[in-house]
């Protein structure tokens, strides 16, 4: 007894040891540690759920696979999973490397599944001194789940739908991703109009088209011109991809631009690519001006500048030629046919679209989505078709609906509802194995201290815990502050959490209780 009494005393002084040094450690240095650890396991929860889907598996490898290697080479002991694209950090894509020799232990297989969840006594011991903070305001809802199964570990008022903020954009990301995928990408294209003479500009609702990616379709576009001998008369642009009103409801606003499918880098007038930035009044006359300018300086003259639409049915049957002849970006077809398409610049992948939106809270960027979600069912890409469209798609994920209202994509509207519950299965959705599509909604999560808009967070004693360890998103309107996403807790276990208040009347205070409570569930057991 006393052997063990001393071996005791002994791990005790060990772990206090290794406390003061980690205290006595730069609050740099730390954060540099605790995003590899919470970024490594938050990486291997991922794998996990990722390569689970293409069982069956059998000690750390898929059984089809070792029978493959076995006929081939008996001598090996073993065979190599993979598929010859390890280098694929693409969201949703497994990196199997070597699997280990039959009859070793799973390398993987452990992770979250031995150990238990936190409980929900312990959760709301952990809580209960943090949620009396009065800088939370009137009321504060939360849910937290375990990441593995899907299920509610505790929750107050989960159920309640209230004000989101922001954090409707991963709504947003979750309804664009089911409806058309993480592989698609947004067209902005030039066609030619016969009968008119003319080029036309047709927007397809890209709003991260930047100035060097708008030269290359002008460079693109008066090559083609040339090649078939063709001379405009005038430059068209096409807007009607969008329908209703293009402004937000809240108006003129540095947070957002005029809704419109054609414009450059948001329509900001400033050098900026994120945050709030005076906009142009009209993006897409702009564009269409700078156009202009563009094929000018490669020897196209036009003589002017009108707002146009191609003839119905142009741009869909463009499409379906490249459906069934894919191309890159540039020169379109041979032809000089009305509909011909003369030139083209596609968006990065839905999926990198979704986490810059996610990473910069980019309202810009969730609005677009939102219409692409319209568009791709067959809705008006307006408020209303986009509410239809994202809530029909959410449905299909199974989640806690009741109360919902997407009135926008970005969070800016106050119409907006969702519960904290909602928003913990949503994240939870995100990582089940047969969900890679969904993967964004992780990835895209800004990084406490160190990026996005968590950036500039998590640099207080009672919140560094939680730096590199809270992966979440933010939202921030007047009276409301809110907070969801992952974090990985002290036995390793990856959690989803959401977190709203209503009513506080400082948002910094407000903001930094709600990093507090994220914050220990990381270095929280709670078992």
């Amino acid at each position: 007894m006393n052997r063990w009494v001393r071996s005791l005393d002994a791990v005790d002084t060990g772990v206090r040891a290794v406390r003061r040094r980690w205290y006595a450690t730069p609050l740099p240095r730390r954060r540099d540690w605790q995003a590899v650890a919470g970024s490594a396991v938050v990486g291997l929860t991922v794998a996990v759920t990722a390569v689970a889907s293409t069982g069956p598996w059998d000690s750390g490898q898929r059984t089809a696979e070792r029978g493959w290697a076995a006929d081939r080479e008996p001598d090996s002991g073993q065979g190599h999973t993979g598929d010859g694209h390890s280098d694929d950090s693409r969201p949703g894509r497994p990196d199997d490397g070597a699997a280990p020799r039959p009859g070793a232990p799973p390398v993987l297989g452990a992770l979250g599944s031995e150990g238990s969840p936190p409980s929900g006594k312990g959760l709301g011991k952990a809580f209960k001194k943090l949620l009396k903070d009065p800088a939370l305001g009137n009321r504060t809802t939360f849910s937290v789940g375990d990441a593995l199964t899907g299920k509610e570990l505790y929750a107050g008022g989960g159920d309640d739908a209230v004000v989101p903020a922001s954090t409707i954009k991963i709504a947003t990301g979750a309804a664009v991703l089911t409806a058309l995928g993480p592989e698609h990408r947004i067209p902005t294209r030039t066609v030619w109009d016969a009968k008119k003479k003319r080029v036309v500009l047709v927007g397809g609702g890209d709003p991260t088209l930047t100035e060097k990616q708008f030269a290359s379709l002008a460079t693109a576009t008066a090559r083609s011109l040339k090649k078939r001998g063709l001379k405009p008369t005038a430059l068209g642009y096409d807007t009607s991809r969008y329908s209703g009103p293009d402004r937000h409801p809240i108006g003129v606003n540095d947070n957002i631009a005029p809704l419109t499918p054609l414009m450059v880098n948001s329509g900001r007038t400033d050098d900026s690519v994120k945050g709030p930035a005076p906009r142009a009044l009209d993006p897409s006359a702009d564009a269409a001006e700078r156009f202009a300018g563009l094929l000018r300086d490669r020897g196209v003259a036009t003589e002017r500048t009108v707002s146009a639409k191609v003839a119905k049915g142009w741009t869909e049957a463009i499409d379906g030629r490249e459906k069934d002849h894919p191309g890159n970006d540039g020169d379109g077809g041979d032809d000089g046919r009305p509909g011909t398409e003369l030139g083209v610049h596609r968006s990065a992948p839905m999926s990198s679209l979704v986490e810059r939106m996610l990473l910069n809270s980019d309202n810009d960027i969730a609005e677009a989505l939102a219409r692409q979600t319209a568009l791709a069912t067959g809705r008006t890409a307006d408020f209303g078709g986009a509410e239809k469209a994202v809530r029909s798609q959410l449905k299909k994920l199974d989640l806690p609906m009741k109360g919902t209202r997407f009135a926008d994509g970005s969070g800016l509207s106050r119409a907006d509802r969702v519960s904290a519950t909602f928003l913990t299965a949503l994240l939870a959705r995100a990582a089940e194995p047969d969900r890679a599509a969904l993967r964004p909604l992780l990835t895209g999560l800004p990084v406490a201290g160190f990026n996005g808009t968590l950036g500039g967070r998590y640099g207080t004693p009672e919140t560094e815990r939680g730096a590199g360890l809270v992966r979440a998103k933010t939202g921030t309107l007047t009276g409301v502050n809110s907070l969801a996403g992952t974090v990985v807790d002290a036995e390793g276990r990856l959690l989803t959490f959401a977190l709203v208040t209503t009513g506080a009347k400082d948002s910094r205070a407000a903001q930094n209780a709600l990093d507090a409570l994220a914050g220990r569930l990381a270095d929280c057991g709670c078992r």
